[in-house]
């Protein structure tokens, strides 16, 4: 019987010194006001040069990231290797607008690919489409794809080029490749594409995946519909299930513009439109592959009494657990110690670059009922495990 309590199990690849930066660290995420003024001032040091750089890399950046480069991944692609714990190489650089950025990005995703050819450690690819196309162009084609001016269509066609050249690289390494979901505004156009990559690469496996966020109140149905689309098409259909993290934004975009939200009424509806499809997919298993991203225990524990209902080892590689890295280790590496397929995303990127994500982080923290509580009871029970003070 699997159980997450085992803190063992959970730290295990912490040292006495990682486990006490990870006990001051959230216990500093846990005060909101400190958050809440931490921010602000954290941006503006780093926008005039504060020489801060080297507090943040030893603390949340060492928390939460990889590295700054590929290659400074190296040690924690090892570390979790070790443990049977797979990383997703995640680039995690946002905001960029010109063709030469979203060049870049497209080629630093390659890269993550071709290291993870013939690279058991590294089961997937990821890649945001707001990583390598502007955000006003996907929601232009999301509103309609035949509106876009001569000038926006030869972009959309360039953004095409740049999708298929990451996927194209996946299919031929044999590596898959997540693709993200984002706002509610722009996925159909993300959608869209991905189904069109799955349709060229899925043929015989799943190679492309996309990302289903089930804290919209439409997914489930559209979830099925899109399995019934891929049985017809004789494809593999590839998803990555998720509760999602855009929520608080959605709800506020469709207040200011009146219109239904597009949100789930409460963490109860999602948490159960969740779990229903893990049911569905579990049973659809031929046709899928699926990768549960999830913190939640309760959905954890679900996905693996599914699998032994339908006779599926824990082993089989059509089904993942995947994690934050910095987070949930308590379920991460009870799973993979039973067996299971578990990878973690790995964000790396220049630390001035990857602030946002991190700052999300430590908001994810804060606002998530539970969250750092969670985290913090466990480091706790650990260290008293070890008899550290």
């Amino acid at each position: 019987m699997i159980t997450f309590d085992n803190t063992q199990i959970a730290f295990e690849s912490k040292s006495d010194k990682d486990l006490n930066r990870a006990y001051r660290l959230f216990k500093l995420i846990g005060n909101r006001s400190l958050v809440k003024i931490g921010k602000p001032f954290t941006n503006f040091a780093l926008s005039i040069g504060l020489p801060i750089k080297g507090i943040i890399r030893k603390t949340i950046f060492a928390q939460f990231c990889g590295g700054e480069t590929i290659d400074e991944c190296d040690a924690t692609i090892n570390k979790l290797g070790k443990f049977g714990i797979g990383t997703i190489l995640d680039y995690s650089v946002e905001g960029k607008t010109s063709d030469e950025d979203f060049e870049h990005t497209t080629n630093e995703i390659i890269a993550t690919i071709l290291k993870g050819d013939g690279n058991d450690y590294i089961p997937f690819a990821v890649f945001k489409v707001t990583g390598i196309a502007r955000f006003e162009l996907l929601e232009n084609a999301n509103n309609h794809i035949n509106s876009l001016t001569d000038t926006e269509k030869s972009e959309y066609e360039q953004l095409l080029e740049r999708v298929d050249r990451i996927c194209k690289a996946g299919f031929e390494k044999q590596v898959p490749v997540f693709i993200d979901a984002e706002e509610t505004w722009i996925q159909d156009t993300i959608d869209r594409i991905a189904y069109e990559m799955m349709l060229k690469y899925n043929k015989e496996t799943a190679i492309i995946y996309n990302t289903v966020q089930m804290y919209r109140h439409d997914r489930l149905a559209y979830l099925k519909k899109e399995i019934e689309a891929a049985k017809k098409d004789g494809i593999k259909y590839g998803v990555k299930l998720v509760r999602g993290a855009y929520m608080e934004k959605e709800r506020a975009r469709a207040q200011q513009k009146g219109y239904p939200s597009p949100i789930q009424p409460d963490k109860t509806t999602c948490d159960a439109d969740y779990n229903r499809a893990l049911e569905f997919l579990v049973s659809e298993i031929d046709t899928i592959a699926l990768c549960a991203g999830s913190h939640n225990e309760n959905s954890s524990l679900l996905l693996t009494e599914l699998m032994e209902k339908h006779s599926i080892v824990p082993s089989d590689s059509r089904i993942y657990f995947a994690q934050l890295l910095g987070m949930s280790d308590h379920i991460s590496y009870n799973l993979s110690k039973h067996g299971f397929n578990v990878a973690k995303y790995v964000p790396y990127g220049p630390i001035k670059e990857v602030m946002p994500y991190l700052l999300r982080r430590a908001d994810e923290n804060t606002s998530v009922a539970g969250q750092t509580g969670r985290e913090l009871s466990l480091i706790i029970k650990e260290k008293k495990r070890r008899k550290l003070d």
